[in-house]
């Protein structure tokens, strides 16, 4: 994941409050995988109200992983309660939707199985850490080979609710990075593909949010009109899916909910971001979107946010040094369009390599303020999930 952008009105950040309400997650208990009868999601209603974000196997298996290697019995009994905190699965490639059927063994009636739709030819345009595997141009193959796959899945467990995050980064960019030949490369791929997933993946036991950046990247003043069109082009050219709830924002990563001031309120160019924190944002891009006919309650990653003031600059978005987990998923947010604080990153597995010999290697993993040494994207950083649990905030 990456949060670049080629325009100085391009990024922005925020903190989350911890709420003393109740979290959605629960401690996993033996229950048989599934409802009695088919799962009707309404997408006009918070449906996180009702259903507890699940805590996925292949990160529970990560975490214990992790936890079995910590010395410390003190930082190893903390870690070992992230296992059971609900976490969305990235299939972020056709093999990995091999692990869908397997993450659903264990997805109980009252549980919502979060999944990240992450595969566009070209992904992510303006960075190199998370290209994918579709090269621009293999938008066939996004369709038939990816999609129509999930698809297929989900057709055949009725009996499970689902949430997805749709593309992370990729509307964003074509608003931010439309002057980068690879996204201009990119765009109508993008564009194409995202609707496509739209219009396949509105299935009634589904409810979709279309990745949205966050407040420091689509919530400068000049972007946010745009961004709020180039959403709401892609939700009306699938038909307008009555699965569409809204969009995700913070999507790995850093900004915090309601920090007043905002972390770069005394920057420069500050007065020309008024969304100095992720609720702001939803504050203005929400009715932008509204006016833009598309859905606008929205639900935020706070799965790493839980320290700030970390950063340099807005757009720094790999493996922030100092970082912490933060308020674990819960339906209390106390903002009408903020149906639920969720964790879409994995926390522990990295954003990008540090080793500037790499293919991959993008500048923004050597910056001064990311972690060193970090692995390639996707992969365990064992260091890094274990300051992501001392510093966590609120505390395991």
């Amino acid at each position: 994941m990456k949060f670049s952008n080629s325009a100085a009105l391009a990024f922005a950040a925020t903190t989350i409050a911890a709420p003393s309400t109740p979290t959605l997650q629960e401690k996993p208990r033996a229950v048989q995988a599934g409802c009695a009868s088919a799962v009707t999601l309404d997408a006009s209603t918070n449906v996180w109200k009702k259903y507890t974000l699940h805590a996925n196997k292949f990160y529970r298996t990560e975490v214990e992983a992790a936890v079995a290697a910590i010395s410390d019995s003190s930082l190893a009994a903390k870690a070992a309660k992230v296992a059971n905190v609900g976490s969305f699965l990235w299939l972020d490639s056709i093999e990995n939707i091999g692990k869908l059927e397997p993450a659903l063994e264990d997805v109980p009636c009252d549980h919502i199985l979060g999944l990240v739709i992450y595969d566009l030819p070209g992904r992510d345009c303006a960075a190199k850490a998370s290209n994918g595997e579709l090269a621009v141009g293999e938008l066939s193959r996004y369709k038939t080979e990816y999609i129509n796959a999930i698809v297929k899945i989900l057709k055949a467990h009725p009996k499970t609710a689902f949430a997805l995050v749709i593309e992370p980064d990729s509307l964003p960019n074509l608003v931010t990075n439309s002057d980068l030949q690879t996204c201009k490369d990119s765009a109508s791929g993008y564009r194409d593909g995202v609707a496509y997933a739209l219009r396949n993946l509105n299935l009634p036991n589904v409810v979709m949010y279309i990745d949205a950046g966050h407040g420091g990247w689509v919530g400068w003043d000049a972007n946010l009109k745009p961004g709020a069109q180039e959403l709401a082009k892609a939700y009306k050219a699938a038909g307008s899916p009555k699965q569409v709830r809204g969009i995700a924002t913070n999507v790995a990563g850093w900004n915090q909910w309601d920090l007043t001031p905002g972390e770069f309120s005394k920057a420069s160019d500050a007065k020309y971001n008024k969304c100095q924190n992720e609720k702001l944002y939803l504050d203005n891009f929400g009715p932008a979107l509204k006016s833009a006919g598309m859905p606008n309650h929205a639900i935020v990653d706070t799965g790493r946010n839980g320290v700030s003031g970390l950063r340099q600059e807005w757009g720094n978005w790999c493996n922030v040094n100092s970082a912490g987990f933060g308020v674990r998923p819960t339906s209390s947010t106390g903002h009408d369009l903020a149906d639920a604080f969720v964790w879409v990153k994995p926390g522990g597995e990295s954003d990008g390599t540090s080793d500037s010999s790499a293919t991959r290697y993008d500048s923004f993993c050597g910056k001064s303020d990311a972690y060193q040494p970090s692995p390639e994207a996707g992969s365990w950083n064992q260091d890094y999930f274990e300051m992501l649990v001392k510093n966590a905030k609120p505390f395991f």
